[in-house]
Formats: structure tokens, C-alpha cells, sequence
């Protein structure tokens, strides 16, 4: 579900779910988009780039140089939908990059440098539209990278969610399925499940007692009855 906003006018109700204000002064905006794996991040940002693009605006997409799961030169979502983009090494070739654009879109902004925060900035503050795309957590819960100034400093935030795969709830977490203990690790379902609050819980407990002689029903079950 992705969240909206609305505006009310004089007569009628509006609900969109990115800005239409028209802005009279130099100065652009950021909006960011995030949330789990599997959740339509990618989606979301290829959509408001594609309508940039119709619309006459010159576009401009980066990524990191790592994440080259699909294709070097393209954003491609996990829905295959895909848009032309530049794979860069680090957040500082954006600046370089984004001269005279109108909108730029950057995907995965998690595995950038933490530069990338004052290259937004930058670049909404010289008058362009900044679209950032990211995962908010790692697959250990935390706070991901550069992610949490990014929404800080943001005029917009949407936050998206997939389908947890085992209770059918919203989900929230990045869940690792493998032993791979490594903060970027690139995957798609073989490697990661978009889990609910209560799922991730229950898997990490699990993933922690494996080596203990209890099971981690017994855990949550010792968690509950404290509470």
C-alpha cells in the first residue's frame, strides 16, 4: 500500500501521491522512496521518471556500479519494468553528471557513500527534482546507510510495503535467507523474503538459537510470558 496525500481546494478533493505544487522560486525538492525488498520501490521510481519524461523534462537515472543484477545500463525493477540508467562508482560522479537536468532519479541509494546526502541537496538546491529510491533497513533490521538522512532531509517521503510470505501482513523487514553475514549482499527471492514485524522477529530468534539447545518457540514463548 502506498501512502497518499491530500489536498483539498475550494470545491473538490484531490489525492495524488507525489507533489504538484507548482514552485515559482529556483529551488527543486527531494523525494524519497523506500521501504523493504519486494515492496515496488523500483517501480514507483521508474513510474514518476517515465512521467517526467513524457512530459517534455530532461531526465536523468543513476545507480551504483555494484548493483549490476539485471543490466549495467538499466533500472530494472523486480517486475521487469526497466528505464535507461548510468551506473556510477560513487555519489560525487552524480554531481558531475546531473548538469542542466530537470529530474534526476537515483535507485538503491543505500550502497552510496554517504556523499550522496549533500548531492541531493546540492542538486535540489540548484532547481532539480531529486527521486531517490532505497531500502530503509538491512537484513539485520538497522538503518541502512546514508537512507535515514536522506528522509530526514527529504520535503517528501513515501514509505512502500511488500507482502510478508509468511503471514500475509504488511512487511517491513529484508529477511536473509542465507549465512552470508556481509552488509551488501545483491539477491532476489532465493537470497531474501520481505517479512512482517512478528515474522522477522520469530525468524531471527531462530537463526540465533540455532546452536543452542533450545528452540525458538521456547524463546518467544519465555518473551511472552514476561510480558
Amino acid at each position: 500500500m502506498v501512502p497518499t496525500l491530500w489536498a483539498r481546494g475550494q470545491n473538490a478533493t484531490v489525492m495524488f501521491l507525489e507533489n504538484q505544487a507548482q514552485h515559482s522560486d529556483s529551488f527543486g525538492w527531494i523525494e524519497v522512496i523506500t521501504g523493504s525488498m519486494f515492496s515496488g520501490k523500483t517501480e514507483e521510481l521508474i513510474r514518476r521518471l517515465k512521467r517526467a519524461k513524457f512530459a517534455k523534462q530532461k531526465v536523468e537515472i543513476f545507480k551504483p556500479e555494484v548493483d549490476n543484477r539485471y543490466d549495467e545500463d538499466k533500472v530494472i525493477s523486480h517486475d521487469a519494468n526497466e528505464i535507461v540508467s548510468t551506473a556510477v562508482p560513487a555519489a560525487a560522479n552524480i554531481r558531475l553528471l546531473a548538469d542542466n537536468c530537470d529530474v534526476v532519479g537515483i535507485d538503491e541509494a543505500q550502497f552510496f557513500d554517504d556523499e550522496i546526502i549533500a548531492v541531493c541537496n546540492d542538486l535540489a538546491n540548484k532547481g532539480i527534482r531529486v527521486i531517490v529510491a532505497g531500502l530503509d533497513m538491512d537484513f539485520k533490521g538497522n538503518p541502512f546507510g546514508p537512507m535515514p538522512q536522506l528522509m530526514a532531509t527529504a520535503e517528501y517521503v513515501t514509505k512502500v510495503h511488500a507482502i510478508c510470505t509468511r503471514t500475509g501482513r504488511l512487511a517491513n523487514y529484508s529477511f536473509r535467507k542465507s549465512e552470508n553475514d556481509s552488509l551488501v549482499m545483491l539477491g532476489e527471492t532465493a537470497e531474501y523474503e520481505p517479512l512482517s514485524r512478528a515474522a522477522f522477529y520469530k525468524a531471527t530468534v531462530g537463526e540465533k538459537v540455532r546452536t543452542m539447545n533450545v528452540t525458538a518457540e521456547e524463546v518467544v514463548s519465555k518473551k511472552s510470558k514476561k510480558a
